[in-house]
């Protein structure tokens, strides 16, 4: 079953893909301005990045031997090194950027913020135990440390959740709503709402991490990448039905929940652009949400695989990679991502830059 999955799924959607894309290429290829071309490529270009690194991926997980699971130490450390300098020097960048340049203050940008913060914040709890780890050689954890990195990546996780959800509303308001934006998106009401987006996240992990305590862990108490609840809950040789209970309620309320949500406003937003008359309306109005829609694609589609299934399936082998592309790959490109296409964020990105300018 599993081969006939990975022929129908698997290559049956990568080959739609790459002739969708044929197709899509060959129409690029036949307009005759330069300017149209890199529109016409524009809006196709950041979910090309999606499915590079979603077929990347699971490629490689599915496709290699077990022998083939673990890189070497010295390669293992150097792109554990790079990708957390790349997460935590890109993230500090546009926080500097939306904090330094006024044109910048804005719901959108501020929202924008608090997910570098929260990006910067889960790759810091477990990248470096991570190598540490690997550069003396050693795949211990300490219980506290454990449960240091479990309240953190859950926080981390959830916040996120949430978080992506009021950025939605923020999307909806402006481009549904544009009249009544200004009087609606106050200052005083998007900090309240992300005091409430922290609030929610914070809630959320004290409550797993205190029910994770009262478990008992009788070994082998081995876990591959970090300490996060699906690995703990089958470690546990006690009853973990309550955390299963709660685990399964906050799959309710804050992963399908906030997917419906955010789900709900961009059909609005759609409905809304569909009914713009002018191509370069509705290309603007695009623009505006595309970057939010790859940071959703991107951070779901892990969340969803990594959480919402029973505990028995957890396999060490085939989930690790995931865990490491919502962890840290995709707080790595959030950053690329919100600048790739973004001239305000790219303008101020240069000015508090050092970079050297032309002499007059």
């Amino acid at each position: 079953m599993a081969f006939i999955d990975d022929i129908f799924l698997a290559m049956g959607n990568f080959l739609l893909i790459i002739v969708s894309y044929g197709f899509s290429i060959r129409s690029i290829l036949k307009i005759q301005g330069s300017e149209g071309k890199s529109r016409a490529f524009s809006t196709c270009s950041l979910h090309l990045v999606v499915v590079a690194l979603y077929y990347s991926t699971i490629t490689y997980t599915y496709t290699l031997a077990p022998s083939g699971y673990f890189l070497d130490k010295e390669k293992m450390v150097s792109v554990l090194y790079t990708l957390v300098t790349l997460c935590k020097q890109g993230n500090s960048l546009i926080i500097l950027a939306i904090v330094f340049h006024l044109p910048l203050h804005t719901p959108m940008y501020f929202f924008i913020a608090n997910l570098a913060l929260i990006d910067m914040l889960c790759t810091s709890a477990i990248l470096p135990k991570m190598m540490q780890n690997l550069m003396l050689g050693k795949k211990t954890i300490s219980f506290d440390v454990c449960m240091a990195q479990l309240f953190t990546c859950t926080l981390s996780s959830g916040t996120e959740l949430v978080l992506l959800t009021a950025m939605a509303f923020d999307q909806y308001m402006a481009i549904c709503c544009p009249l009544r934006y200004v009087t609606v998106m106050t200052k005083s009401v998007y900090i309240a709402l992300a005091a409430i987006v922290w609030a929610v996240g914070a809630i959320n992990s004290l409550v797993h991490t205190l029910l994770m305590l009262q478990l008992h862990f009788c070994g082998p108490n081995f876990i591959w990448h970090f300490c996060e609840i699906p690995p703990l809950l089958a470690l546990s040789c006690t009853s973990a039905y309550l955390n299963e209970v709660m685990v399964f309620i906050a799959d309710v309320f804050l992963a399908m929940g906030n997917f419906l949500l955010t789900g709900m406003f961009f059909a609005f937003i759609s409905s809304s652009i569909l009914k713009i008359q002018s191509s370069e309306g509705k290309r603007r109005a695009f623009s505006t949400c595309s970057s939010h829609l790859v940071v959703i694609a991107l951070y779901y589609s892990a969340i969803i695989y990594t959480y919402i299934r029973p505990t028995s399936s957890y396999s060490l082998k085939k989930d690790k990679l995931v865990v490491v592309l919502y962890t840290i790959v995709t707080p790595a490109l959030n950053p690329l991502i919100y600048s790739l296409r973004n001239k305000e964020v790219k303008g101020a990105l240069r000015k508090i830059l050092p970079l050297k300018r032309e002499r007059a």
